[in-house]
């Protein structure tokens, strides 16, 4: 590979300065939060380090540009469930396997988009509203989820569906205590 083919793959480097701007050292001038997350949105790499100590923060950057876009337009990603069991896997035991879990799940789901959208604009231009295709993607994504299941419960035991639906109702009740 020769060095222009390396440098072309180098991250771009951001620092941010202690008056919180952000200088992108690759086209020498001062970006915003916007022209960052649009980076993203362009696929271009970069990475933000503190310009006083040098210390990586590209991830507390990236996380100020979630917390934006999710006050923006009233678009909200994350619902409070999510953020609310997010939180809770902080300092748990399985907590070392979300980001591996998450990032799994969203390679998932950006590989399912673009067939999404192929089926989106096949609906819109032809006025029928074709179910197969949304059922199919269900089915993928279900088999995913059951895929993930699997992968973690050698980990944390789950029972699945038709264990939980198998169960009979009178050995539920065998082991609650009468209610007065």
């Amino acid at each position: 590979m020769s060095e222009t083919q390396t440098a072309a793959k180098a991250p771009i480097t951001i620092k941010k300065y202690a008056n919180r701007r952000l200088y992108n050292t690759a086209t020498s001038s001062y970006v915003t939060l916007d022209h960052l997350c649009q980076m993203v949105k362009d696929n271009q790499d970069f990475v933000v380090y503190d310009a006083k100590s040098g210390e990586d923060i590209t991830r507390s950057v990236l996380t100020q540009i979630i917390v934006e876009e999710e006050g923006k337009n009233g678009q909200n990603l994350l619902p409070i469930s999510f953020l609310r069991q997010l939180i809770g896997f902080y300092g748990d035991s399985l907590g070392g396997l979300v980001p591996r879990y998450l990032e799994y799940s969203m390679q998932a789901f950006s590989k399912n988009e673009e067939q999404m959208r192929d089926y989106m604009r096949t609906t819109l231009s032809g006025g029928l509203f074709p179910f197969n295709p949304f059922e199919e993607i269900t089915k993928q994504n279900k088999a995913f989820v059951e895929q993930a299941v699997k992968m973690f419960s050698s980990f944390y035991p789950v029972p699945t569906a038709s264990q939980t639906a198998a169960e009979p109702e009178s050995d539920k009740t065998k082991t609650d205590p009468p209610r007065r």
